[in-house]
């Protein structure tokens, strides 16, 4: 085992370990697809090697079942995000056409040709629409790409993004804002600071309890155990803060709580650009180390033998999920289960490898919240749903489908 993992290159760990990953990645998908008999499996590989016609089986001569890879599943699900901002913005108690919506787009660009849209349309699709569909897209994007990357860290499939206390802080500092009667301009500051400070707590903690531990457990297991233990306790005692606020000032409950349901429908531009910057740097950290992610499905005592540095990448995965995940709660309130349906139906559809799980969650996420917002404003006529009830129905169905799924039981191990 090198004396110094820090300093083997990323792309040299990442190469060590991909035969063994690839491995046991296979041994897995050949298990879970329920065709036993070698002659079966024999055939499948030929098929995959592109053999076709040698078992008297295959189709055609030359052609083989096309690859899973990264750029299809990038490529799918960036066209899907395409149809779902069109019918974000499209869609509502006013349709607009898709004519009118590229005409106040062009309307807007410094060498606009001369175009004429309706003051109402244009103000419904620049003002109110469009960026409400944007933030949903960025905030959806930071919730599934932080639990994607909180579960492989973690190597736990039920890890989500608010594992830490990260809900339970940004929760916490936004009643204090609501109840104290502060600025409503205030509040993204304090959900995003209580965030912050609460995951901050709970590693500081389970670091320190984790480094007690190590001499009773294997290298780094300690670590994850102690801190995902502490995040359990950290957010019960700001929980159990943040109840006792509001019992104390009934009247601001509806307020409370219309916050912590979650909802876009005050969304603005100013709130969009405002997180822009942590959603650009949490994001193209995660992306940078998703390699170093499938390093850790080996374990972290083999990771840690083949040269990777686990407690530095955990520390630097943690930060920035939990920037991206705290800016996106600040201005959306909390908003449930994106951060674990969408990774799990991203391993589902495009592999177990993280090179593809965490950028295909990041866009999928963002097309599952504008999608997830255009069913909260118009399921019902006259109101609108909040969108985190939204997400809890079609959540709820999953995890049943997940469970009893052999298939997904089986890519979600």
């Amino acid at each position: 085992m090198p004396s110094s993992p820090a300093r083997v290159p990323n792309d040299r760990v990442g190469d060590r370990a991909d035969q063994a990953i690839g491995g046991s990645q296979a041994g897995r998908r050949r298990s879970g697809a329920g065709r036993a008999g070698r002659a079966g499996l024999d055939g499948r590989r030929r098929s995959g090697t592109g053999r076709a016609g040698l078992g008297g089986r295959a189709g055609p001569a030359g052609r083989s079942p096309a690859p899973r890879g990264p750029a299809r599943a990038v490529i799918t699900a960036t066209a899907i995000l395409a149809i779902a901002l069109l019918a974000g913005v499209s869609i509502g108690p006013v349709s607009v056409p898709l004519g009118i919506i590229a005409e106040t787009l062009a309307a807007h660009l410094p060498w606009h040709p001369a175009v004429s849209v309706p003051p109402i349309d244009g103000a419904i699709i620049w003002q109110i629409r469009l960026p409400r569909v944007l933030l949903g897209a960025l905030v959806g994007s930071m919730l599934a790409g932080g639990g994607a990357a909180y579960q492989g860290v973690f190597r736990n499939p039920l890890a989500d993004p608010y594992l830490l206390g990260v809900a339970a802080g940004a929760g916490l500092g936004a009643t204090a804002v609501i109840i104290s009667g502060g600025s409503l301009n205030l509040l993204p500051v304090a959900a995003f600071g209580g965030g912050v400070a609460a995951v901050a707590f709970t590693y500081s903690l389970g670091a320190r309890a984790g480094r007690h531990g190590e001499d009773a457990a294997p290298r780094g297991a300690a670590g994850t155990a102690s801190i995902l233990l502490a995040g359990i306790a950290v957010a019960a005692l700001l929980t159990a803060a943040q109840t006792y606020l509001q019992q104390a000032h009934t009247q601001t409950l509806q307020s409370v709580y219309a916050w912590i349901l979650g909802g876009l429908s005050n969304a603005t531009w100013s709130q969009a650009w405002l997180i822009v910057p942590y959603v650009l740097i949490s994001g193209l950290t995660l992306l940078a180390h998703r390699r170093l992610l499938d390093v850790l499905r080996v374990g972290e005592t083999e990771a840690g033998a083949l040269g990777l540095n686990v407690p530095r990448l955990r520390l630097i995965v943690v930060i920035a999920a939990t920037l991206g995940v705290a800016a996106a709660v600040s201005v959306s309130g909390l908003i449930g289960f994106v951060g674990i349906i969408v990774p799990h139906l991203a391993r589902l559809t495009a592999g177990a490898s993280y090179r593809i799980i965490v950028p295909v969650s990041m866009i999928g996420g963002a097309a599952f919240l504008v999608l997830a917002d255009i069913a909260a404003r118009t399921v019902q006529p006259d109101t609108e749903v909040p969108i985190g009830v939204i997400t809890a129905a079609i959540g709820a169905p999953f995890f049943l489908f997940v469970l009893r799924s052999r298939r997904a039981r089986a890519e979600t191990s």
